[in-house]
């Protein structure tokens, strides 16, 4: 087992664990290693009891002895079982602890991370870690707590115990014990490697099942059925293999140590045999030896096994901790300040912005949106729209430049700051599980009913709302699933509304609106955008012809600025987009 703590990387994994978890959780592992303590005292004390009750019964026959040796064996029992007790019921409290705390930290350290974190990590491989890294946690922790004092102690114990009553004989263990470990050692260089691609295995499962469940529409449409079945078959498959080597191995140390085990007793009771019937000795001290023996198999024998369940257990606590050490994508400066109030002007100073391994979307790039007015983005795909939004949101930050809200660097405030002035409805329409009330009220949270009601009829939703047989407590399903792409959408129009912020952020808002829906919201738009810097992005140019001003984007440069009446008078790229709209 020691050999396993040797490893450097395993030795830090380890004793970090240990540390943290040990600081937060000491009173419950304090009273499960007194309990442990207690158990492997009473299990030396059970074997060292046999020597009296054979040379007591067996050769000095004193009948005023019994009740003694009775009381003992009782007290030895009824104390063992109380501390088993203590200790299984502390380290399933701390264990369940345990896994609730890294959970937590697990998921802390994810929501901390930018947009950039999401985008390079898959949903499946986090959902791997928050539930089977947690788990591996305290898996681990079990082992080493249960191993380094329950077993190890005991083996201690029953080994005093043994060398105490017989030394010679001892001899013989000493002979058996490094043979076992050498045995151990050989099957442990395949369970590393197995362990591993186990835990890929169970992420490419998520995987799969998210992939069904958010495409199901493209799964049924194009008969992908079988495709989907095939995919999911291989990853049930190879993780279902994997176990089964690692249960194979796990199983191969038993018959080592059952034969190795079974030679050291045989030969223990072949010399005993001798030192008793010809060598004199008394056979209270040999029935001492060997129930030390026999007592002293199973700890032996999970101490060997256990380096097989810490390298299976130590690949996801790599993996948790992996995670939370990774740097955060997108951080707050140390000395970072909320925003001061202002009348809501956004400026882009010099700004150059390029996405991982993509070309620069910026460079050196200027802007002014006005506090208060209406600015429109168009231009073709690619062009720049969307991330000037992720930027303001500060989803990310430039590589260099500046995003100023009323003249402050926005990289040098609190991101609750700069989001707490923003509301944001995306082409994208996401629906949190729950009622239709809950994810209007998501907007502001401590909103009345009376205001996500008033909310709801801005953004033309009340009434389709009204009509459900459970109306604002209608349950929207996953992702807002029961709902229509429409209905979805002015539901997240609502939420945004309801937000009242001062800077109000629209990408493609009314994309999944009927003609109808769009122009009831573009009469609520204009009561919402009074006093309001609202920034539009839109393909169709219908709902842009209010906006105060229309910026036209391309490849990362504003190529032409000014109201829809004056931009279709100029004769260049705005003028173009919007007759290729009005083309039959």
């Amino acid at each position: 087992m020691f050999r396993f703590f040797r490893s450097t990387e395993n030795q830090r994994l380890i004793v970090r664990l240990v540390k943290e978890s040990f600081r937060e959780h000491r009173f419950g592992y304090g009273a499960a290693i007194l309990s442990m303590l207690v158990v492997a005292a009473m299990t030396g004390a059970s074997a060292w009891i046999l020597r009296e009750i054979t040379n007591e019964f067996v050769i000095y026959k004193r009948l005023d002895r019994v009740n003694l040796i009775a009381a003992a064996v009782a007290a030895i029992f009824i104390f063992k079982g109380v501390a088993n007790f203590v200790q299984a019921y502390f380290m399933s409290r701390v264990g369940n602890a345990i896994i609730a705390d890294r959970q937590r930290k697990i998921y802390d350290r994810i929501l901390a991370q930018g947009i950039e974190f999401y985008h390079s990590t898959s949903s499946s491989d986090l959902i791997t870690r928050m539930t089977n890294n947690a788990q591996a946690a305290r898996s681990v922790l079990d082992l080493v707590v249960t191993s380094y004092v329950r077993d190890l102690v005991t083996l201690i114990v029953l080994v005093a115990v043994m060398v105490w009553q017989q030394p010679a004989l001892s001899l013989i263990c000493f002979v058996i014990g490094p043979v076992a470990i050498f045995g151990v050692n050989r099957i442990l260089k395949r369970v590393r490697k197995i362990a591993a691609m186990e835990f890929r295995s169970l992420g490419q499962i998520v995987h799969v099942m998210q992939e069904t469940a958010i495409g199901v529409r493209v799964v049924k449409s194009f008969n992908l059925e079988g495709a989907m079945r095939k995919r999911m078959y291989k990853a049930v498959s190879d993780v279902e293999n994997r176990a089964n080597n690692i249960a194979t191995l796990e199983a191969a140390t038993s018959p080592v140590m059952e034969t190795l085990a079974g030679l050291a007793i045989s030969g223990a009771v072949f010399v005993s045999g001798f030192l008793v019937l010809q060598g004199g000795q008394m056979p209270g001290n040999i029935m001492a030896f060997i129930g030390a023996l026999l007592l002293a198999y199973e700890p032996a024998k999970r101490l060997a096994r256990v380096r097989i369940s810490l390298e299976t257990g130590i690949v996801g606590v790599r993996m948790m901790f992996q995670l939370a050490d990774r740097p955060l994508t997108l951080a707050e400066k140390p000395d970072a300040k909320p925003l001061q109030p202002g009348p809501g002007e956004i400026r882009f100073d010099g700004t150059s912005f390029a996405y991982p391994e993509s070309p620069p979307v910026f460079e050196g790039f200027d802007l002014t949106l006005e506090a208060g007015k209406m600015t429109a983005l168009v231009g073709p795909s690619g062009s720049g729209k969307s991330t000037i939004l992720n930027l303001i949101m500060r989803m990310y930050d430039p590589q260099s430049g500046r995003v100023l809200f009323d003249g402050q660097d926005i990289s040098y405030a609190t991101l609750a700051s700069v989001r707490e002035k923003i509301a944001y409805v995306s082409q994208d329409t996401f629906l949190f599980a729950g009622t239709i009330m809950h994810n209007i009220r998501l907007g502001r949270q401590d909103a009345t009913d009376e205001e996500v009601i008033a909310a709801a009829k801005a953004a033309n939703a009340h009434d389709f709302i009204s009509a459900m047989p459970k109306g604002y407590e209608t349950d929207v399903g996953e992702n807002g699933a029961l709902l229509s792409g429409g209905q979805r959408q002015r539901i997240s129009i609502a939420r945004a509304m309801l937000r009242n912020a001062e800077i109000l952020l629209l990408d493609e808002a009314t994309s999944a609106l009927d003609a109808e829906s769009e122009a009831l919201f573009r009469d609520a738009l204009q009561q919402l955008t009074v006093g309001r810097t609202t920034i539009v992005i839109a393909h169709r140019l219908s709902t842009v012809h209010q906006a105060d001003t229309i910026v036209v984007l391309e490849k990362g440069k504003v190529v032409e600025s000014g109201p829809h009446k004056i931009l279709l008078k100029q004769g260049g790229l705005y003028q173009k987009l919007y007759e290729y709209q009005l083309m039959p």
